[in-house]
């Protein structure tokens, strides 16, 4: 008899599963350390404004961030601090002396063309009526910095643009230079003989130098205004070239620009200044205005107006830095009707706050010399350069005073409060008296009350 064999259909769930193989063979996996923190997945946000010289690229995957309910180190700062405000603009690291000292110089160098830059950049824009709001809304944005993060070296906005534009600057003056040599060569042929030959082909010469050198500026701002953009003029020529047989000239050229106005952060700046202002001199003009109402001291009615101003001036000049800075810590314009916090500040860190409201005055005085004499326009900044180097530390100090302030979380013994306070009024009102005898040395009289570079717009006039 034929055993008849049973023929079973193989589990196609079970056939998928083997053993593993000993290599295959691993240990398990340890236990996850309850101690570390917990990542979760945060929702993408709008992509952040690209640096300069880099192509803005949305996030493809969404960014981790620590859950704060699941460790257990979260910050007690009362201040978010933005990391791309440690990062995007800060100095690079200084490399070692004795082991790259070429690397040293060269970052002596950078960094030292790039104050300078920045400098002149805020002179030159200070100079101009309006923009100078964008001067003080970057002052502003300084201070700001400092006091969210409590470090200098978040002190620096734009230092990674400003060599750009000190590069262009330089580019500029330098081919710019030899086309004024020839046209003072050109002037002086003119002047000798005006209907001559050789005058006709100096100012024939001079017209297409003019020409030629603006189609070179204009292919190295193209380009995107590098130092060595200005200095060959062949491979511009090359690239207009190449740009001309992709037709992409206006492409690449709008990128390359619009990337470095991009980086001025020309509205948030501008905005900020604007609302700064105000918001500052709110506080001031009323004190100001009576302060300086004064015109016959012998009667008795506008001197008691002037001593009214004087005492309200001396007390808004006490607590308009801390308004200042808590609204450039925070961008919030109401912080500016928020006195009574802003006193709290105060009694926090009053060392600081001493020394921060002294240095800012301290600053302030010698810039009133600049105000006797009215410079011409085109000389203003000059000037303008002496106010911004005088102010920016200032800024600097009002906001490491905010941010030491508030990472206080109780308030400084109470004989030190009342020291600090006895000296900063005694010293804010020596310099509301000196305030006093400043329109008499002033080409605008009064309205130098009104001006306070400091605070408002560091310019002299």
């Amino acid at each position: 008899m034929t055993a008849k064999s049973e023929i079973r259909t193989p589990d196609p769930a079970s056939s998928s599963v083997r053993p593993p193989l000993p290599s295959e063979r691993r240990a398990p996996l340890l236990p996850a350390n309850d101690n570390l923190p917990t990542l979760v997945a945060a929702e993408p946000t709008a992509p952040l404004k690209p640096l300069p010289g880099w192509a803005s690229q949305s996030p493809e995957f969404p960014v981790l961030e620590v859950d704060p309910s699941a460790s257990e180190f979260v910050s007690e700062s009362a201040l978010p601090v933005l990391e791309e405000e440690l990062i995007a603009d800060r100095l690079p690291p200084f490399p070692v002396p004795w082991r790259h000292p070429i690397l040293c110089l060269l970052w002596m160098a950078r960094t030292l063309f790039g104050l300078a830059s920045l400098t002149l950049l805020l002179a030159i824009a200070a100079a101009v009526p309006l923009v100078n709001f964008w001067v003080l809304g970057y002052l502003l944005d300084v201070e700001g910095r400092v006091a969210r993060s409590g470090k200098i070296r978040a002190s620096f906005p734009l230092l990674g643009l400003a060599p750009r534009f000190g590069s262009i600057v330089l580019g500029i003056w330098l081919c710019v230079l030899p086309l004024r040599l020839l046209a003072g060569a050109a002037s002086d042929a003119a002047l000798i003989d005006p209907n001559g030959a050789v005058a006709a082909r100096w100012a024939g010469g001079l017209f297409v130098a003019k020409w030629l050198m603006a189609a070179h500026l204009c292919l190295a701002l193209a380009r995107g205004g590098a130092l060595s953009c200005f200095f060959r003029p062949i491979k511009n020529v090359r690239w207009l070239l190449a740009r001309w047989r992709d037709h992409d000239y206006w492409v690449r050229a709008s990128t390359a620009i619009g990337q470095f106005l991009s980086g001025l952060n020309a509205r948030s700046y501008y905005s900020a200044g604007w609302r700064g202002y105000l918001g500052t001199a709110a506080w001031l003009v009323l004190p100001s205005a009576l302060y300086g109402s004064m015109h016959d001291p012998e009667k008795p009615a506008q001197v008691l107006v002037m001593l009214t101003g004087g005492v309200g001036l001396w007390l808004t000049l006490m607590w308009a830095p801390l308004l200042q800075a808590r609204f450039a810590a925070e961008n919030r314009v109401l912080a500016f009707g928020e006195l009574s916090k802003a006193r709290e500040l105060f009694r926090r860190a009053p060392f600081a706050w001493l020394f921060a409201i002294v240095l800012t005055y301290l600053l302030a005085l010698p810039m009133y010399l600049f105000k006797a004499v009215s410079p011409p326009q085109d000389a203003m900044w000059f000037i303008t350069i002496i106010f911004v180097v005088s102010i920016f530390p200032t800024k600097v100090a009002l906001g490491w005073a905010y941010g030491r302030s508030m990472r206080r979380p109780e308030r400084a013994w109470w004989p030190w409060r009342l020291l600090c306070k006895t000296v900063l009024g005694v010293l804010v009102a020596i310099y509301v008296f000196i305030l006093f005898f400043t329109p008499a040395i002033s080409e605008h009289g009064r309205r130098v009350l009104f001006e306070h570079h400091t605070l408002l717009l560091p310019v002299p006039f």
